[in-house]
């Protein structure tokens, strides 16, 4: 008896690694492809200022259960360096909230938002102006 539940423990187990190493293997290919389509898309633009804002997306989603109609927006002005800010308005029936992250590198100086994140991810691949909302689930 003891045996048979040791067995139904590692197969529980074992199926739960192979899942797990499932998930981990979609967003590691799926993070080299973002970067790979970053790095084309820096070497095929040649040389320009680089400090220069040149990328820019924006990320329309609907913030509160109160409002709909996606009025509720981030937006990322990254330059070729990656470095910028990012612009986010919570859209309200009685009043809008307005704020602003810096950028370097590509990541947040401070923690950013789903919407945040996917805003800048789009703007670093050049994917905007204008990109849907982050899918739920995948941040």
């Amino acid at each position: 008896m003891l045996v048979t539940i040791w067995v139904i423990v590692g197969a529980v187990a074992g199926v739960s690694g192979v899942l797990v190493g499932y998930s981990a293997l979609r967003q590691a290919r799926a993070t080299v492809e973002d970067c790979r389509r970053l790095l084309a898309r820096q070497l095929g633009e040649g040389r320009g200022d680089l400090k220069a804002i040149r990328d820019v997306a924006v990320c329309r989603y609907d913030a509160l259960s109160e409002m709909t109609g996606r009025l509720s927006f981030s937006v990322a002005m990254i330059n070729g360096l990656g470095d910028g800010i990012v612009l986010t308005s919570i859209n309200g029936r009685s009043e809008t909230r307005t704020y602003v992250r810096p950028v370097v590198g590509g990541k947040g100086q401070e923690p950013l938002s789903p919407e945040e994140e996917e805003a800048v991810r789009a703007a670093r691949l050049g994917l905007g102006p204008l990109v849907a909302g982050p899918v739920p689930g995948t941040f």
